[in-house]
């Protein structure tokens, strides 16, 4: 039996080689060996035994027209094709190992190697290899498990767990040749061969006294062999002119034929039109600031508007177009500000000190919200690594959709009255990633935040950035504030949730999920948790007491958690628990977007055309409510920064005072507006970037629910304004 194994894996090497060469000569002649199917297991003639072909069959059918000399090719021995690899071709690795280490060490291994051997950890003998078969048998089992703790002790388990056994491997010695390999490996249906000194019978693995000398693969066998049968026909080519003319003619022809049809499609025409559009506009824009054309001069207002209008669109249809969202933001930066600086107001062509030292404020300005983004994802990120939202885990036992659903909006509307909205949302989301396991429910949860996240910063000096504006410059007082803002933005948070958890369909996901039983946490984790939340919670203490920004205050609490969890972890090597772990996992893609939305912003508010707006709002709207209201919808388009201070400086405080109706109606709008498209507040981009939530997902999804808790705001806010004036005697505006 054995003997007719063996038998079969050499006859099968005779007929490989001799299929091969027959394909390589198709064009010359008809092959004159058998005719051997390629889905055969024996690769063998069904008129010829295996013995007879083991003593009968030459490598080829005529070694006179081989195409490759002796060694070369299909004859070329297995130690040099060893040899021809970068490195042994496997990872070595030890029985004790766990499963994420082997699968860390494959991906990071210099040995140019998909595969690990894995030796006792005692005596190095072999006990098996690891393939992505054996990987893909463990991802089946562990799918299987019903909990997040059960499916990861399969990562951390020992290899040898999930090898397949030494006593299973098929082996070759450096001897054999590259036809005898592929045959032994086509009939095994392996992918990879172990190299060994000494192979046992059948070319199985002889047990701890035969030596591993490498590991190859199918791919590094064919690579070598169609190499030197290309090097070798390209010489008979030069021998032989007329020998290249049809077969690679006809190839030539076979591969534009192929191409053709591929372009040959909607989805392909879509896509050639979209890549010539944008190079023309591309080329087309870079010749004409180049060549300092002078309309741009005479209309560099509406050049800007273009500009911004493109990108817009470009971020809006980011998932038609296939750009990224943060390259377009980059260059409608750019191009607003070359614009502004060489062509509006009268420029010569090159940027003023003015200019640059603008552009110096607005990177300063957006700076503080980079950093901050960057400070708070990382701070929140160490806590996540330390299991740290148990705390807050622990405490949600519902398993309804639906309920879920108010909780969360809830706690983030009263977070996001003491922290700020942005830093919030960041939060929130991280924690939705425990609590939600399905991709379409988690944006719908993180939709749901930012609108909560916008209606709960605006009703406390702290909690939004544009009321903490008007706060420092005496528009609004903290009291008045709380008490006339609180019950505006509860129903607006109220009516939006009731709109959109209508789109929340209750199944057994909940109950599904991976995360782990209630559990206490560890007192590391409890140290780092609270370690963390009274760094995010120092902020607004720390930018009053010391009257810096607050991005240095997020700053300051990253140097203090990242000393902590160094101290914590001293002397330890695995890095994942501490500060630097955590900054790799950043989105720095959405930060850059980030960037380059509000530098975009920043410009068009550096130019006076937000200024503008505001201006041709005030003169042509009949009431300030209705004007906030605008300027409230605006502002889910452009950024309600520069749209408030716009709005403070047309209105003197003289005229309309501190607590002012106008004023408590521009932070409501202002603050809660921006929830209407995503990319309207800093709550919305960061989600875009921790969630990948597109432009028009959100606008289908969110917008309308949104907008319908935007006007309950307003209304109940005038409703109460008017209560209040008749309450007190006073006429109402």
């Amino acid at each position: 039996m054995k003997r007719a194994k063996r038998a079969l894996i050499l006859s099968a090497t005779a007929a490989v080689a001799s299929g091969f060469t027959s394909s390589s000569r198709r064009y010359a002649s008809a092959p004159s060996s058998p005719v051997v199917s390629s889905r055969s297991s024996s690769f063998v003639s069904s008129t010829v035994s295996p013995d007879e072909v083991v003593d009968t069959v030459p490598l080829t059918s005529n070694p006179s027209l081989n195409l490759t000399p002796e060694g070369y090719g299909f004859s070329s021995t297995i130690d040099r094709i060893l040899s021809s690899q970068k490195g042994t071709g496997y990872y070595s690795a030890k029985s004790t190992d766990s499963v994420v280490d082997v699968m860390s060490g494959i991906n990071d291994s210099e040995s140019n190697s998909d595969v690990a051997l894995v030796f006792d950890a005692d005596d190095d003998s072999l006990l098996g290899i690891f393939t992505d078969a054996d990987y893909i048998r463990l991802a089946t089992e562990r799918a299987a498990t019903r909990s997040e703790e059960e499916s990861a002790t399969f990562m951390a388990a020992p290899i040898v767990n999930f090898v397949t056994p030494a006593e299973s491997l098929i082996c070759v010695d450096g001897e054999n040749t590259a036809s005898q390999a592929v045959a032994i490996m086509t009939t095994n249906n392996v992918r990879h061969t172990v190299i060994v000194d000494e192979c046992g019978p059948d070319f199985t693995y002889a047990g701890p006294g035969s030596k591993v000398e490498g590991v190859i693969s199918m791919q590094s066998l064919l690579s070598v062999i169609q190499g030197d049968e290309r090097l070798s026909y390209e010489k008979l080519s030069k021998k032989f002119p007329g020998l290249s003319d049809k077969p690679i003619e006809q190839m030539r022809e076979e591969m534009k034929s192929r191409a053709n049809s591929l372009a040959n499609n909607e989805e392909t025409a879509k896509k050639d039109i979209i890549r010539t559009v944008t190079a023309a506009l591309g080329v087309g824009s870079v010749v004409l600031f180049a060549s300092h054309n002078s309309w741009l001069s005479s209309h560099a207002e509406l050049t800007m508007i273009g500009i911004f209008v493109l990108g817009y669109i470009g971020i809006i249809f980011e998932e038609v177009f296939e750009f990224n969202k943060a390259a377009v933001a980059l260059l409608m930066s750019t191009g607003l500000w070359v614009t502004y600086a060489d062509f509006y107001g009268g420029s010569t062509g090159l940027a003023s000190d003015g200019v640059l030292d603008q552009l110096k404020d607005q990177l300063a300005e957006v700076s503080d919200i980079c950093f901050f983004l960057l400070a708070a994802s990382a701070i929140v990120e160490v806590v996540d690594a330390h299991q740290g939202f148990k705390v807050v885990t622990n405490l949600i036992t519902t398993k309804s959709k639906k309920g879920l659903f108010w909780v969360i909006g809830f706690l983030t509307f009263f977070l996001s009255a003491i922290l700020n909205n942005l830093t919030v949302t960041i939060v929130m989301v991280s924690l939705l990633r425990k609590l939600i396991p399905s991709d379409d429910d988690r944006r719908l949860f993180g939709a749901m935040v930012v609108v909560a996240a916008n209606a709960g910063g605006v009703w406390t000096p702290i909690g939004d950035v544009t009321t903490t504006m008007l706060w420092i410059n005496n528009q609004l007082s903290t009291i008045p504030t709380v008490t006339q803002l609180l019950l505006p933005s509860v129903v607006c948070l109220v009516a939006s949730l009731a709109f959109l958890v209508n789109q929340v369909e209750e199944d057994s996901s909940l109950a599904e999920s991976t995360l782990p039983p209630p559990s206490p946490l560890a007192p590391r984790g409890q140290v780092v948790f609270g370690a963390g939340i009274a760094s995010l919670l120092a902020v607004p203490v720390f930018s009053e007491l010391t009257g810096l920004p607050p991005y240095l205050a997020m700053l300051t609490g990253l140097g203090a958690m990242w000393t902590l969890t160094d101290i914590i972890h001293m002397d330890e090597e695995e890095e994942e628990m501490k500060v630097p772990a955590a900054l790799s996992k950043l989105d720095t893609s959405g930060i850059l977007f980030f960037l380059g939305i509000l530098m975009s912003i920043g410009v068009l508010d550096k130019s006076g055309l937000l200024k503008d707006l505001a201006v041709f709002l005030n003169e042509n709207l009949p009431s300030q409510d209705i004007i906030a209201t605008v300027i409230g919808i605006a502002s889910s388009l452009i950024d309600n920064v520069p749209l408030v201070a716009a709005t403070m400086g047309m209105y003197d405080l003289a005229d309309y005072g501190t607590d002012d109706k106008l004023w408590q109606l521009i932070a409501l709008c202002a603050g809660t507006g921006g929830s209407i498209l995503v990319i309207g507040s800093a709550s919305g981009v960061a989600l875009m970037g921790l969630e990948k939530v597109d432009f028009l997902w959100y606008a289908k999804k969110v917008s309308v629910g949104a907008a319908v808790g935007y006007f309950a705001g307003i209304a109940t806010y005038l409703a109460q304004s008017q209560f209040l004036n008749a309450l007190s005697g006073g006429v109402s505006p």
